[in-house]
């Protein structure tokens, strides 16, 4: 088991150079006086299929060997890396196959076959997502390639902070979502390297908080599927790749509840105009809804993605 490092991060960057966007950094006046810090919002919900997901999907598709990118790839994913796969894939001429389970948001699931890829539907709570999609790989000769246990992907999700504190260097802290870990994994990677003085926090789901109870245990800890309405957080336990990194390299973990999500989508959608789905939400939900102390701190925030279905959308602003 290879455990990504920050050059794994800079190769990854040259590798979706001219792929990725290089997403807008938000701010707001109104954030600052609520918190009584100074935020900065890096906004991957406007990344392309719509979070950061993209970045160490294409980076680990084209990281392939051209003889192994002709078997196709295979993924597992509740929405945003299902989407960030097949996007990626259908740009690069690669064959997908997703494993999605059939409660997943229904314009995730849309998109994902809008970019070409083959879904199959499981589920999420009766049947398991990585046993099925090994047996499509040994069936296809494909690689799976899985949403956060992964050196590459790992790499990839480290480029958004690497932007973040390239452009707004000597934060105090940096604050992102967290389901399985790529996403903190990578950016404490790039923290430690660029700024070891910044610390790193991960958000994730009151009702999965299982980042958490491992980061405190000093071991994984697994725990049943939770229920929450951030959907692309919704893992049992953090992968094995990005654990140490974790461990190593973050501060503190934090969550935040559902409740909170419904106040921070609104707030984005109201006071900023933009759209945020309720995982994005994670890492500023900690700070708009006092989880986490920031007064007087320059803070970054990785707002994950914006993928959330308009219905749904409609429901939490109502």
């Amino acid at each position: 088991m290879t455990i990504p490092s920050f050059e794994d991060v800079l190769a990854a960057r040259r590798r979706i150079a001219g792929a990725a966007h290089r997403t807008p950094v938000l701010t707001s006046r109104t954030a600052d006086a609520a918190t009584g810090a100074t935020l900065f919002f890096k906004a991957e919900n406007l990344q392309r299929a719509g979070a950061f997901k993209f970045r160490g999907a294409f980076n680990a598709i084209a990281a392939l060997y051209d003889e192994t990118r002709k078997r196709g790839v295979i993924a597992f994913s509740s929405g945003n890396h299902a989407q960030a796969i097949a996007y990626a894939a259908a740009l690069q001429g690669v064959a997908a196959t997703i494993v999605m389970p059939s409660d997943a948001p229904a314009m995730k699931a849309a998109a994902t076959k809008g970019y070409g890829a083959e879904v199959v539907l499981y589920d999420r709570y009766t049947e398991d997502r990585e046993t099925i999609s090994r047996r499509l790989a040994d069936e296809t000769g494909g690689t799976l390639i899985p949403p956060f246990d992964h050196r590459e992907v790992i790499a990839g999700q480290g480029t958004a902070v690497l932007e973040l504190l390239e452009e707004v260097p000597e934060l105090d802290i940096v604050v992102t979502p967290l389901g399985g870990g790529g996403l903190l994994a990578g950016s404490a990677l790039v923290a430690s390297a660029l700024s070891p003085a910044t610390s790193v926090i991960g958000v994730e789901p009151e009702a999965g908080n299982d980042g958490q109870q491992s980061f405190e245990k000093g071991e994984i800890v697994t725990i049943a599927v939770p229920k929450s309405i951030a959907d692309g957080a919704l893992t049992p336990a953090l992968g094995h790749r990005n654990f140490p990194i974790i461990r190593q390299k973050v501060e503190r973990i934090v969550t935040a509840s559902d409740a909170q999500l419904v106040s921070t989508l609104r707030f984005f959608a109201e006071r900023m105009k933009i759209v945020v789905e309720p995982t994005g939400c994670l890492a500023a939900a900690a700070i708009l809804e006092n989880v986490l102390d920031c007064r007087g701190k320059r803070v970054g925030i990785v707002l994950s993605g914006g993928n959330v279905d308009p219905k749904a959308l409609a429901g939490f602003l109502a």
